[in-house]
């Protein structure tokens, strides 16, 4: 069962790179940020939405240590 964590890819909390990682492994990461990007400048709760994912989904560290 796949499980929604953050990415190792990361540039700012691997938000993006984790959730580009649940959709589809070849998918590059770089697509998901812009795309996140643009639709916070329309809609600044996404900015609040990226915050909460940052502290919710847990880091790899963490899975993999258990």
């Amino acid at each position: 069962m796949k499980r929604l964590i953050k990415s190792y890819d990361r540039v700012l909390a691997g938000v993006c790179g984790g959730i580009t990682e649940y959709i589809s492994p070849e998918l590059d990461p770089l697509i998901v940020r812009i795309l996140w990007g643009i639709f916070s400048f329309f809609n600044p709760f996404l900015v609040l939405v990226y915050v909460i994912l940052a502290l919710v989904m847990p880091s790899p560290q963490v899975i993999e240590s258990k």
